[in-house]
């Protein structure tokens, strides 16, 4: 028998496997009322947990504890575009958005679940153009807060920075400048891994904030950079 004293439990993430290997309209529909007792609303709980300790520690990332419209993102994905046209992701994403976001892509948090990987995400994916630009800047700029930043000892500790990168270099930098490997950055995120023993636990919003706190010094090189507050 489940805790149920726990935010999130193994049915959460044994109902994401089962939905991997049955991704179609069908199965999902007769597992509707398992999807939501087991996943959708436990993560909706946990964005209601985190959200006076996240409004301590990040008081400009948003917390939305709501089904639909909130932070939990929607399970069903948009293939118009794409080639895979499975309808469902098989990981429940959780985005804890900068409160600027609605007016540039802003840097902020991210929680990812599924059944072969889990992560606390921070930073920018894939930025808008202007906000790549001046992210790169304030590195050419301020290369001493930026190592400061990138190589804080707590951030390090639990995450690395990750993304894409340009194979060449981004216009108007030397491929001599000694930051040149973070200048060709296109995405300006670190990930944090979780494993699921910390997330079926009793601790699970600590861990969490735990995470987001130690990135703090990333997130303020970021959003300076952008001229909005962290």
């Amino acid at each position: 028998m489940p805790n149920r004293d726990l935010i999130l439990t193994n049915e959460l993430f044994e109902f994401l496997q089962q939905l991997k290997e049955n991704n179609n309209r069908d199965w999902f529909a007769m597992h509707k009322a398992e999807y939501e007792q087991n996943v959708r609303g436990p993560a909706v709980e946990l964005v209601r947990r985190l959200e006076k300790p996240l409004a301590r520690v990040a008081p400009m990332l948003s917390a939305i504890p709501k089904g639909h419209g909130g932070s939990v993102m929607r399970i069903y994905r948009d293939t118009r575009f794409s080639k895979d046209k499975t309808p469902y992701k098989t990981n429940v994403g959780i985005s804890l958005r900068h409160q600027a976001n609605k007016d540039i892509h802003a840097p902020g948090a991210y929680i990812h679940l599924a059944a072969d990987e889990c992560f606390v995400g921070m930073g920018c994916w894939r930025p808008e153009r202007t906000v790549l630009a001046a992210i790169r800047s304030a590195i050419d700029h301020e290369p001493t807060a930026w190592k400061k930043a990138r190589d804080n000892k707590a951030f390090r500790k639990h995450f690395d920075l990750s993304g894409e990168r340009l194979k060449t270099k981004p216009r108007d930098y030397d491929l001599t400048h000694p930051l040149i490997d973070d200048l060709r950055r296109i995405d300006f995120i670190a990930i944090a891994p979780l494993s699921p023993g910390e997330l079926v636990h009793h601790d699970v919003v600590k861990t969490i904030i735990e995470r987001i706190r130690a990135a703090r010094p990333l997130m303020v090189f970021l959003c300076n950079a952008i001229d909005v507050p962290y």
